[in-house]
C-alpha cells in the first residue's frame, strides 16, 4: 500500500503535559511558598457541628473561570498544504526524526491562506507565504478554538467527583486517567463538572502557581473535637473546575499514599473536607461522584453528618477502580479519626471481622449507586475469587451496582499527530508506516532489525496481578528465532530479575526496560506487532484499548474489561480483533500467542485486516460518559 496520502491538517489540541506513567509526577517546589498559596493559617471561621461551615467571608470574589487560567492551546498548523505528489524516502535513518508530512511542490499562490497562526514565525513549512502580521483581531478568540460540542438533548445535571488522584497534578494509576478525562467528556454531555482533589506538595509547580484562592475555614474531625484547617484553591480548565483541599498537616508529603497508619487520617479528613468546601462553596451539585476507597467516607458523611445541609439532597456515586484495597484498620482508630457517629460500625456498614472497620464497605452500604469499570468485572466481584472478602456484601447490594467500560483520550493517544513517533501513521497507511515504526523501535533497543520478526510488546507493572508468572513460564517456548519481545515496566523485584535474565540469555531477542519511559511506551505501542495482557484480574485495563488505537493487536486473558472489550478472533468468520485465553494458565497464554503467530506467518491479509478494525474501533471517552450521564439522570 503506497504511503502517501492527502495529509491531514494538524488541529491537535494541546490537552496537558505528555507525561502519563505510571509513576508519580516529579515533586514539585513545595507548596508553602506559593506565590498565591493559602497563608499559614488563614481566616478561620465559625462552622456547624455538620462540619459545613459559615464563613466570615466567603470569598465571593470568583476569581474563576478566567481563560487565561487555561493552559495556552497549541496553534494548528496551516491550514491548508498545497497538495503534491512526494518520493519519500525508503529507509528511516534517524527514529526519532519526525518524517515531514508533506513537501509543497507549488508554492501556493492562493493569498489569503487561512490565518489560523497570526503569530510570526507560527508555520512549519519552509515555503508557506508569510502570513501578514497585520490581523490582529481576537487572537483569544481563537486560543480555544476546538470548544467541546455540547449535547444539549439531555437534561444538564452538576456533579463534584471526589477522588485522590488527578493526571496531569498526580498520577499512580488508571484512577488518574479517569479523574482527567471522564470530567472533560461530561463536560460534552451537558454536565456543569467540579473536581475536588487534595493539593499533595508534589503537584508541579505550573499547575501550582495558576490556583486562585477561594477562602479557608476551621473544621471539626476526630472524636473529640479536634479542628483542622481547610484552604481552598482553584484551577479552570478547558470547562472543568478543579478544588484543590489545602492542608499542610496532611497533604505535604512527597507522594500521596504512604502507608495506612498515615492514610487512614489523611482519607477521613479529605472526605469530610471535601464536603465542607461544598457547603463553603455554596455549591450543590445534583450528583457527588466518588472514586475508590480514598473517597468512600464521602457518601456516610453526607447521610450522618451533613443530613441537616442543603447538600443532602445530592445523590452519591461511588465507583469501583480496584478492590483489592479497602482502607481497613482497627474500629477505634477509624471512629476516633472520622469522627462518625457509633451506629454506623455495625456488621451492615463499616465493620468487618469483628475488630476492623472497612471505609469502602460502609460506602458501598450508604452510596445510591455503585458502578465499576467494567461489566465483567462487576459480576467477577460478586464471587469469592475476585471479590476481596466483599462479594456477600456486593451480592447483597447488587441492586444499586453495574459496569461501565473506562476509554483512553483519543487526543493524547493519536498515531497520527503523537509528536513522540517516529513516523505518523492511521488507518489508511499503518501497514506501511507501522513497519517503519518497528524499523525504528528494533534499532533504538538494539534488537535484529527485520521486518520479518513477531514482536510482542508487555507494557505493565511487574506484579502478580498482571499474570507475569504465566509469560515467565513460556518466554522459552515463545523464542523460536523468529519473535523479539520487548518489556517495559517496574515492580516485584524476582520479576525485574527474571525480565533481565532473559534479555542476557536471549541478546538481540528480548529487550527488559526495567524502567517507565513514556516516550519507549509510545514507540512499543506504534512498533510492536501484538501487546500481551496476561492478567489474573484486571478491573478495566487501558494498554488493551492503546494498543489497539495504534494498531497493536492485543493477547489477553478473558477477565474484567480485557474480556469486555477484546473480541477473540474467529479463523473460520475471519472476524474478532484480538486473541484470548480463559483460564489463568500457562499452557493457553502460549497456545494464545502461537495462534496470533500463525495467523501473522501464514495469512497476512486476515492479520492486516484485524490491525485495521482495531484502529477503527471507538475506545474513546463518549460512550462511556453517555452511559454516565443517563445514570445521573437515572438518579435524579
Amino acid at each position: 500500500m503506497s504511503a502517501s496520502k492527502a495529509e491531514k491538517p494538524s488541529t491537535k489540541k494541546k490537552t496537558a503535559p505528555a507525561a502519563a506513567s505510571d509513576e508519580i509526577i516529579a515533586e514539585a517546589v513545595p507548596a508553602a511558598k506559593a506565590k498565591k498559596a493559602t497563608p499559614a493559617k488563614k481566616a478561620r471561621t465559625a462552622k456547624t457541628a455538620s462540619g459545613a461551615v459559615k464563613a466570615d467571608k466567603p470569598a465571593k470574589e470568583k476569581a474563576a473561570a478566567t481563560k487565561d487560567d487555561k493552559p495556552a492551546k497549541a496553534k494548528a498548523a496551516p491550514a491548508k498544504k498545497a497538495k503534491a505528489e512526494k518520493a519519500e524516502p525508503a529507509p528511516v535513518k534517524k527514529p526519532r526524526t519526525r518524517k515531514p508530512k508533506a513537501a509543497p511542490a507549488e508554492p501556493a499562490e492562493e493569498a489569503p491562506i487561512v490565518p489560523v497562526a497570526e503569530e510570526a514565525p507560527a508555520a512549519p513549512v519552509a515555503e508557506e507565504i508569510p502570513a501578514a502580521p497585520a490581523v490582529e483581531e481576537a487572537p483569544a478568540e481563537e486560543t480555544p478554538a476546538p470548544e467541546p460540542v455540547i449535547d444539549y438533548s439531555t437534561p444538564r445535571r452538576s456533579v463534584a467527583f471526589i477522588g485522590s488522584e488527578c493526571y496531569p497534578f498526580v498520577k499512580t494509576g488508571g484512577l488518574g486517567d479517569v479523574m482527567y478525562a471522564l470530567p472533560r467528556a461530561l463536560v460534552k454531555q451537558n454536565c456543569d463538572v467540579k473536581v475536588i482533589l487534595p493539593r499533595y506538595k508534589c503537584i508541579p509547580w505550573e499547575y501550582q502557581e495558576k490556583m486562585v484562592y477561594r477562602g479557608a475555614f476551621d473544621m471539626d474531625l476526630c472524636a473529640d473535637g479536634k479542628s483542622y484547617y481547610v484552604g481552598i484553591m482553584e484551577y479552570v480548565w478547558d470547562g472543568v473546575v478543579y478544588d484543590f483541599i489545602d492542608n499542610d498537616e496532611f497533604f505535604s508529603w512527597g507522594k500521596p499514599y504512604t502507608d495506612l497508619v498515615e492514610d487512614i487520617p489523611k482519607f477521613c479528613y479529605f472526605a469530610k473536607a471535601a464536603l465542607a468546601a461544598l457547603n463553603f462553596l455554596d455549591w450543590t451539585p445534583d450528583i457527588i461522584h466518588c472514586h475508590d476507597w480514598q473517597a468512600a467516607l464521602v457518601p456516610v458523611y453526607l447521610r450522618t453528618l451533613f443530613a441537616d445541609t442543603k447538600l443532602a439532597r445530592a445523590r452519591t456515586i461511588l465507583t469501583i477502580h480496584n478492590l483489592k484495597f479497602q482502607g481497613i484498620y482497627s474500629i477505634p482508630h477509624i471512629k476516633y479519626w472520622s469522627g462518625l457517629p457509633d451506629y454506623v460500625f455495625n456488621k451492615d456498614a463499616l465493620t468487618t471481622n469483628w475488630v476492623d472497620a472497612n471505609m469502602f464497605k460502609g460506602g458501598l452500604t450508604y452510596a445510591n449507586a455503585i458502578t465499576t469499570v467494567s461489566p465483567t468485572y462487576a459480576w467477577e466481584i460478586q464471587t469469592p475469587e475476585y471479590g476481596e472478602t466483599l462479594d456477600a456484601h456486593l451480592r447483597y447490594h447488587a441492586g444499586k451496582l453495574r459496569g461501565i467500560v473506562n476509554g483512553i483520550d483519543c487526543e493524547t493517544w493519536d498515531p497520527w499527530t503523537d509528536q513522540r513517533l517516529p513516523v505518523n501513521y492511521d488507518i489508511t497507511n499503518v501497514l506501511d508506516r507501522k513497519k517503519e515504526n518497528k524499523r525504528a523501535l528494533q534499532e533504538e533497543l538494539g534488537l535484529e532489525q527485520d521486518d520479518g520478526k513477531f514482536v510482542l510488546g508487555l507494557i505493565s507493572r511487574l506484579t502478580d496481578q498482571k499474570g507475569l508468572d504465566l509469560l515467565n513460564a513460556i518466554i522459552p517456548q515463545i523464542m523460536d528465532g523468529n519473535t523479539q519481545l520487548v518489556v517495559l515496566g517496574t515492580g516485584d523485584k524476582v520479576y525485574e530479575d527474571s525480565f533481565r535474565y532473559y534479555e542476557n540469555a536471549y541478546k538481540g531477542a528480548v529487550c527488559s526496560n526495567i524502567m517507565y519511559d513514556e516516550t519507549r511506551a509510545h514507540h512499543i505501542y506504534a512498533g510492536a506487532d501484538a501487546l500481551l495482557v496476561p492478567s489474573r484480574f484486571e478491573p478495566c485495563g487501558l494498554t488493551q484499548l492503546t494498543a489497539m488505537r495504534y494498531g497493536t493487536v492485543p493477547i489477553v486473558r478473558e477477565t474484567g474489561g480485557l474480556k469486555d472489550t477484546v473480541e477473540p478472533y474467529n479463523v473460520y468468520t475471519n472476524t474478532g480483533n484480538g486473541f484470548t485465553f480463559d483460564r489463568y494458565d500457562a499452557g493457553l497464554l502460549l497456545d494464545a500467542v502461537n495462534r496470533a503467530k500463525t495467523l501473522y506467518f501464514t495469512n497476512r491479509w486476515c492479520w492486516d485486516e484485524m490491525v485495521q478494525r482495531d484502529m477503527d474501533k471507538d475506545v474513546s471517552w463518549e460512550r462511556s460518559a453517555e452511559q454516565y450521564k443517563y445514570l445521573y439522570l437515572e438518579l435524579t
